[in-house]
């Protein structure tokens, strides 16, 4: 994700120095700005790319960047409109970082495989995996439910990145604001259940992660559900 903002960050940084008082303007509110002065809004937006984008492994073709460059800037008709544009972004970034996580990606797909085969283990349609350890009866939360639970989450080599039972706090959230590894199991659950959850990564944190979670890690959440509540006015303000 942080790949994109670089994009937009350039496209702002752009807009600054397009905005700012420059040179005479013409009858018609251009502003002129000389040789040294066009070259240095290049200079500027080029070195945070190379700061931004190229330090982390992303190489623009630099013939085809100055042409969009030029069609945005002078109005010219562009090859395709700025919703596709955003679309063939998002997909080289995807792609780029497949390419750079292939064996984050095989050893995810082996670790599902491997633990499908484990006895006691239920798949559900959109490939979440978890088994029983504790189960009750009774009402079950929503996805407008808001939840309290106990919980522990690992990777697959069990490093231990989250833990409530340490601090004795359990975590209270909505369901329709975590991920939808989290939305989904817990949807499955009675208070006083305790189950483990096995979420593909691209149930969890995707591609980019998210803080001690690598791109494509597999999250193994051990959840106790204690309370389920329903969202009132304040939880959907706040």
């Amino acid at each position: 994700m942080k790949y994109k903002f670089f994009i937009i960050y350039a496209v702002l940084t752009a807009l600054v120095f397009l905005g700012c008082k420059g040179g005479s303007g013409s009858s018609r509110g251009e502003v002129n700005f000389d040789k040294d002065a066009s070259y240095a809004i290049g200079l500027n937006i080029g070195s945070n790319l190379r700061e931004g984008l190229i330090a982390d492994g992303v190489y623009p073709n630099i013939d085809e960047f100055i042409k969009g460059m030029r069609d945005g800037i002078t109005g010219r008709e562009p090859r395709f409109d700025l919703f596709e544009a955003r679309d063939r972004i998002e997909a080289a970034f995807d792609a780029m970082m497949e390419g750079k996580n292939a064996d984050a990606i095989q050893e995810e797909i082996d670790f599902l495989a491997e633990n499908a085969r484990n006895p006691g283990i239920i798949i559900t349609p959109s490939g979440l995996q978890y088994e029983v350890l504790v189960e009750t009866s009774g009402p079950k939360p929503t996805i407008d439910s808001v939840v309290k639970v106990h919980y522990e989450g690992r990777l697959t080599d069990g490093y231990l990145f989250d833990n409530s039972y340490e601090t004795q706090a359990p975590v209270q959230f909505p369901l329709s604001g975590v991920i939808t590894g989290w939305a989904e199991g817990l949807q499955l659950m009675s208070v006083g259940s305790k189950y483990k959850l096995y979420i593909p990564s691209e149930m969890g944190y995707g591609p980019y992660g998210m803080g001690p979670i690598p791109p494509y890690a597999t999250l193994i959440f051990t959840v106790e559900l204690l309370e389920i509540s329903e969202m009132s006015e304040f939880d959907y303000f706040f």
